[in-house]
């Protein structure tokens, strides 16, 4: 069997087929692909960020723990300190508005870092490849330069949603670095192809390469980056960076007909994906025909569903007791199938939770390992420590802003996420890896996608492809290519918004179908954005 790797980034998909050719495994390329996605992608990800990971190994015909390496929160919260900033909910379901917006930009928007940490757990684990190789060429990358993304470009332009939110323009201006790293002359930020270059950067990869992980969290970085944490009034710690610790948890698993799906535990958006799927089950799904209006108001119904206990009962499991069992069994899907059936509408609570700007990476390799690794930073926060070239995580938006929910704010405490790292199994072989940025939608699209291949039978790149829909409360939306026509009779049911976008507008989806008979892979990376899927032959 060949290698396939996909992400949203040419570049970083590029170093990881690289890897993949030179004959690195999947992790070994998932890697090299994550240390080029913090350098093009600097607002979705970087070192300052978190990650999680679903995994096959060759060797094991069962799902694998996830390896989970959440942002926390710092020593110094106090679970009520926000609850008088509270403006309201943002109404396009990420984060709550807070004054000042002290949540979402700034210093104490930082949650303390996990990623490297992950990162190094992954790579004793299963790596074949030194540390320093694989790092090595994002070092050369930050010193020559590479062109601005056309996503990036435009999403510099772009004005914010709502008021009271931030742009990523708005990001550039948070910190000094960050303004004369990422602005050019004229105070601009760099158009589309225009080559950009962060040695600061490369001289942070450099350390880490060159010192390991430890210099992140206990050594001389770790140094840097407390100076100025503590002078800017961040909620972390010296103690909170060296004592920082992974979790290896069990994957959540369900049937869904003759598949199992294999995915990210709480706090992050595998339960979710899980109980949706355990809802449609009941249904034939066929024979609604694929997005008519019957299976959009259906489908949406059932998100909404999935929703509604999330939001009531999701948290960090090491801080409160999540009803996983019951949330996730079969008779609270038959439940939710009796009230959708009954044609009584409802509206989850209100809750926002995970970061826009995430990105993922799909990789099988020639023996057959599996991966579907999401890291993220949130939005960012637009600091950058001096000299270190990197954003930190704005991930404190993530949490609920008044005492006593699942997800309120708690020194150590995860968030919630949107987070679904995801593969499907059949008869114990793996077909489908797959995974998304885009906050909570990160669900519903990695949900749609799959009902898209394995119900309908579509090819991987055509269920990527398919226009698709959200329902997590408040309005149907969809993209513009749902015709009017549909949308008109979906209306006579539910409140239906079609939005501008065509493409994107959604999460990003990224898989890898696997056609065990015939041992090829088949990869689509969504359209919405600049990704691309390469097919690395067996030499």
């Amino acid at each position: 069997m060949s290698g396939m790797i996909v992400a949203p980034q040419p570049e970083a998909v590029e170093q990881g087929a690289r890897i993949l050719a030179n004959g690195g495994n999947a992790f070994d390329a998932a890697l090299a692909c994550a240390w080029t996605q913090f350098l093009v992608d600097p607002h979705s990800c970087g070192v300052g960020g978190y990650l999680i990971l679903t995994c096959r190994l060759s060797k094991d015909n069962q799902p694998h723990p996830i390896i989970d390496a959440p942002a926390v929160a710092g020593s110094k919260v106090q679970t009520d300190m926000w609850k008088d900033k509270v403006i309201g909910p943002n109404p396009g379901g990420w984060g709550f508005f807070l004054q000042d917006k002290v949540n979402e930009d700034g210093y104490q928007s930082i949650c303390v870092p996990g990623i490297i940490r992950g990162l190094e757990f992954i790579h004793k684990r299963w790596c074949t490849i030194p540390w320093r190789d694989l790092i090595e060429p994002s070092i050369q990358l930050s010193q020559q330069g590479w062109p601005v993304g056309e996503h990036l470009g435009k999403r510099w332009k772009d004005s914010p949603q709502y008021y009271e939110n931030t742009s990523l323009l708005e990001k550039l201006y948070v910190s000094p670095e960050s303004r004369r790293i990422y602005l050019d002359a004229n105070d601009k930020p760099y158009e589309v192809g225009t080559i950009l270059r962060n040695p600061d950067y490369g001289e942070t990869l450099e350390k880490l390469a060159k010192n390991g992980p430890d210099d992140f969290y206990e050594g001389n970085l770790s140094k840097m980056m407390m100076v100025d944490l503590e002078k800017h009034g961040s909620w972390i710690t010296n103690d909170d960076l060296a004592n920082y610790q992974i979790r290896k948890e069990k994957p959540v698993v369900i049937q869904y007909r003759d598949y199992t799906i294999q995915t990210s535990p709480a706090p992050h958006g595998g339960p979710t994906l899980a109980a949706i799927l355990n809802i449609l089950e009941g249904y034939d799904l066929v024979r609604l025909g694929h997005n008519s209006p019957a299976y959009i108001s259906l489908v949406s119904m059932a998100m909404k569903a999935g929703f509604e206990d999330r939001n009531r009962f999701l948290g960090d499991p090491q801080f409160v007791q999540v009803p996983l069992d019951w949330m996730l069994s079969k008779e609270r899907a038959q439940e939710w199938r009796d009230i959708i059936d009954s044609k009584i509408d409802f509206e989850p609570s209100n809750v926002q939770t995970g970061g826009p700007d995430t990105t993922h990476t799909s990789v099988v390799d020639r023996w057959g390992n599996c991966v579907s690794l999401t890291h993220s930073l949130g939005s960012s926060s637009g600091v950058i420590t001096p000299g270190l070239g990197f954003m930190y995580n704005n991930s404190m938006i993530n949490f609920h802003p008044y005492p006593d929910h699942p997800n309120s704010i708690l020194a150590g405490k995860g968030r919630t996420t949107g987070m679904t790292p995801t593969i499907v199994w059949k008869d114990h072989k793996p077909v489908l890896v797959i995974g998304a940025p885009g906050a909570t939608r990160i669900i519903t699209g990695v949900l749609t996608v799959i009902l898209n291949h394995l119900d309908f039978g579509m090819s991987i790149s055509d269920s990527v492809l398919a226009p698709r829909f959200d329902s997590q409360g408040g309005p149907i939306t969809c993209q513009a290519r749902i015709p009017t026509g549909v949308c008109a009779e979906v209306r006579r049911k539910h409140e239906i918004l079609r939005l501008p976008q065509s493409h994107g507008g959604f999460a990003l989806v990224h898989a890898i179908q696997i056609d065990g008979k015939n041992h090829q892979l088949n990869g689509a990376a969504d359209t919405g954005a600049d990704g691309m899927a390469l097919l690395v032959e067996d030499s």
